[in-house]
């Protein structure tokens, strides 16, 4: 078996594991939202935000956080009130379903309505790698480069939402804006992007709204990569991104 037949063998394999598990959390009637970006994006500090909100509405939240080494991030977003748990992923650049369900067993509140699952930093891996959500959010700060969609096609094409994060630091990073929309359009046509700051707290509010918009069963936008399209998942070579299309992405 060539390494390309491994690979594809390994992503149905876990996309089975995903559906089973996405299927047996909607029974206890919890919503998974996956939470994708390169290292340094901020993503820790946001989500230890939206929890902290989650907690003072009183809306039952839980949180995993992934990272190949230490529990710092999980000590973090602990401070927000939510429960927490870290998984180590010994070397791995990404999570999978199977670990997912691992460090779920035993230890997820019966009451818990919507589960955050914080990814490896890493837009590469845990972008092929369906954990059994329902919202795939991935997020880029100010500081990484407008073109960053185009060079991550996969992760972009496979979100629901796409988060702009640090827009504290957008002028004197001299981020562009309109380029960075235009680049999101190409690879995920109508995708709502999101604004935040996890210091001054724009954009919490709508985060958690549209995590709990996906836990009501509110239609979501189709990404051109879909991470759970009723089967295995679409990769860079099939089906490329619809350049064709035009619509414009909803900025928040």
């Amino acid at each position: 078996m060539c390494r390309s037949d491994v690979r594809q063998a390994v992503l149905a394999k876990n996309d089975d594991l995903a559906a089973t598990l996405r299927d047996d959390l909607a029974r206890q009637g919890v919503t998974v939202v996956n939470l994708l970006s390169s290292p340094g994006s901020g993503k820790t500090e946001l989500l230890g935000r939206v929890l902290a909100r989650a907690v003072e509405r009183e809306v039952p939240v839980a949180a995993l956080t992934a990272d190949l080494a230490t529990e710092n991030d999980a000590v973090r977003l602990a401070r927000s009130g939510a429960p927490v748990q870290q998984v180590l992923t010994d070397g791995l650049c990404h999570l999978e379903a199977r670990q997912v369900r691992a460090r779920l067993e035993g230890w997820l509140p019966a009451e818990t309505s919507v589960l955050f699952v914080e990814n490896v930093g890493n837009l590469v891996c845990p972008a092929s790698y369906d954990l059994g959500e329902t919202l795939r959010i991935v997020l880029m700060a100010v500081t990484e480069g407008e073109d960053k969609p185009l060079k991550y096609p996969t992760a972009f094409g496979s979100a629901h939402l796409v988060v702009i994060t640090k827009t504290d630091l957008a002028e004197p990073a001299g981020f562009d804006e309109d380029a960075f929309l235009a680049n999101v359009r190409r690879v995920n046509p109508g995708v709502e992007v999101v604004r935040s700051c996890a210091r001054t707290g724009d954009g919490v509010d709508t985060l958690l709204e549209r995590a709990l918009a996906a836990r009501d069963g509110a239609p979501a936008h189709r990404p051109p990569l879909a991470p759970h399209p009723h089967g295995h998942h679409h990769h860079e070579h099939e089906d490329r991104h619809h350049e064709h299309e035009h619509e414009s992405a909803p900025v928040v």
